[in-house]
């Protein structure tokens, strides 16, 4: 399931740092998703977050959770490299 996210989101998005995690022990259950994409400019966390479940809305069927974060190359950017680490799954 972690490529067929990663190949949906690459593809919608064009992000330039996606990071795909599985943390459900390998079951495929649950995710966590790192974007940055200037897909998300102007757009509130909301706005963001909902055009990635609409980019995965066939996946979520099959999906129990999904912790999103979304940034835009500006503010990914800003974000000092000690943080990015920790904001990484």
């Amino acid at each position: 399931m972690n490529v067929t996210l990663q190949k949906k989101l690459e593809m919608a998005l064009k992000p330039t740092h996606l990071s795909v995690e599985d943390f459900s022990d390998g079951c495929g259950l649950k995710f966590r998703l790192v974007i940055v994409s200037d897909s998300f400019d102007n757009k509130t966390t909301l706005a963001s977050h909902r055009l990635v479940y609409d980019v995965l809305k066939e996946e979520m069927q099959a999906i129990h959770a999904l912790e999103i974060k979304t940034y835009t190359p500006e503010k990914w950017n800003a974000i000092d490299e000690s943080e990015k680490t920790k904001t990484v799954y």
